[in-house]
């Protein structure tokens, strides 16, 4: 079991659930995804948001020391605002929930494919790499307002079901500035 939890926030963060269904995991352990597109399994989710959110946080630091463009780094700091804040919000909802996890708030190392992802960023400059952050931005926040509407919808922990909905509009709102910028930089 303990094998899935970090597929499935690699699948979530990849924006494909439906991947972890189509898992190779042979082993006597697997016992099938745990996200299905109406429901996140509580842990599934605890698991997933201090890795994307340091994702959000280191990239956006990033973008605020390599990007040319001051919208690009005025929106970095926006993130890296938004999403501290949002890792302070998950840690107190964490706190006052009824989910035991073995994982900690703390636990915020980054995927395998977040490393890539920080990796290309770092070997970007100019124009290159603010498509590259503007992209990886568009697809994490795709990825985050669908698992915080689903477990806002279907969540079992209601302490962190509301911390769910209550960022859930924050997340709305930079996926739609994001895409903003992607039309603002085409080209």
């Amino acid at each position: 079991m303990r094998t899935l939890l970090p597929l499935a926030a690699v699948a979530l963060l990849a924006g494909a659930p439906a991947a972890l269904a189509q898992s190779n995991d042979t082993s006597p352990d697997a016992v099938g995804p745990m996200v299905t597109e109406d429901k996140v399994d509580t842990q599934t989710f605890v698991a997933t948001v201090p890795n994307a959110n340091e994702f959000e946080i280191q990239s956006s630091k990033l973008a605020q020391q390599k990007s040319p463009s001051a919208d690009v780094k005025a929106f970095a700091a926006q993130m890296i605002a938004d999403h501290t804040k949002a890792g302070q919000d998950f840690k107190a909802a964490l706190s006052q929930g009824q989910t035991t996890s073995s994982i900690k708030p703390s636990d915020s190392a980054l995927q395998p494919k977040q490393k890539q992802q920080l990796d290309e960023l770092k070997g970007a400059s100019g124009k290159d790499f603010d498509k590259k952050y503007i992209e990886m931005q568009s697809d994490a926040h795709k990825d985050a307002v669908a698992l915080f509407s689903t477990y806002a919808k279907s969540g079992e922990d209601p302490a962190i079901k509301e911390f769910a909905k209550k960022t859930l509009p924050v997340l709305k709102m930079h996926e739609k500035h994001v895409k903003e910028l992607a039309v603002a930089h085409q080209g």
